[in-house]
């Protein structure tokens, strides 16, 4: 499945500023770089993995660490467990959470460098110049990275999203649960938009009566029935096809073009050029 600035935009919300604007350009030029790739392309996946990079990053908002420094901040020089050593001072600010998934530490960016030489994607040293990790496609590359290969099990996790489990992608990616309601609440808001739900009142119990919810289950909260529910519709989701672009033959030379349609009066070029335009807007319709 194709990600789109409109799913992205709508799973956000709110008003989408220039730098929220960038910032899903950012997450979209790394998804068509590597997604297919990483496989992450599929519905179910594709929902969990936006639910996370939208909490991450604030809805969006964010693709780099505030700096203060705050206390724990000011500890960064020192964190020999991101590749940071009091012997190099300066790495706690250089090597700051860039991203939307806030890729901290000297050790953490030669990892990422790493990963897209060897994935052949000819990145440039972000060892030696950090602050390239936030141009494109490097700032959307980090977090498929770190959903496939840097986060603490090395392994894809796919596979916690083919299982529709959450809570495990959370931990993986927070170390504990922090902001697990806001990380479920997104998550339904993902699966509904790659479903084709527009994001207004009520959209739960729309989707709770599409689906075949009865009685009291039509509540309009996203509890687990309904997200397991959510689950199993991207499990079964394809989403529309553009249809081919209607031909157009051209006039055979031993059979000269009429001035006008004998039926309608207008020129066939002119009904081409329509035509032309309705098969646009099908496709368009169609994405």
């Amino acid at each position: 499945m194709q990600l789109l600035a409109k799913h992205l935009e709508a799973i956000s919300g709110g008003t989408i500023t220039a730098a929220k604007g960038a910032n899903i350009a950012s997450i979209i030029a790394g998804f068509d770089t590597f997604g297919a790739r990483a496989q992450m392309d599929r519905p179910w996946r594709m929902a969990h993995y936006l639910a996370q990079i939208a909490h991450e990053s604030g809805r969006f908002l964010y693709d780099r660490e505030v700096w203060g420094p705050t206390p724990a901040q000011s500890r960064y020089d020192i964190r020999e467990d991101l590749g940071n050593t009091p012997a190099r001072d300066g790495d706690g600010k250089l090597y700051a959470g860039r991203t939307g998934m806030q890729l901290t530490g000297r050790a953490n960016y030669t990892a990422f460098r790493d990963w897209c030489r060897a994935e052949g994607l000819n990145p440039p040293d972000f060892v030696k110049n950090p602050e390239l990790v936030n141009t494109d496609p490097w700032e959307g590359l980090v977090p498929i990275w770190y959903w496939t290969k840097g986060n603490p099990t090395g392994k894809s996790l796919n596979v916690y999203a083919d299982a529709n489990n959450a809570e495990m992608i959370t931990r993986r990616i927070n170390g504990g649960l922090n902001g697990y309601a806001e990380r479920l609440e997104l998550y339904t808001r993902s699966g509904l938009v790659l479903l084709g739900y527009a994001m207004r009142g009520g959209v739960i119990a729309e989707f709770q009566r599409a689906i075949g919810f009865t009685g009291d289950d039509i509540d309009d909260v996203d509890g687990p029935k309904t997200r397991n529910a959510i689950h199993n519709a991207l499990l079964k989701h394809e989403p529309a096809k553009a249809p081919a672009p209607i031909p157009i033959p051209p006039p055979t030379p031993d059979e000269p073009e009429a001035s006008a349609s004998p039926s309608t009066g207008r020129a066939p070029a002119d009904i081409a050029a329509d035509l032309r335009r309705l098969a646009d807007e099908i496709e368009q319709k169609a994405a």
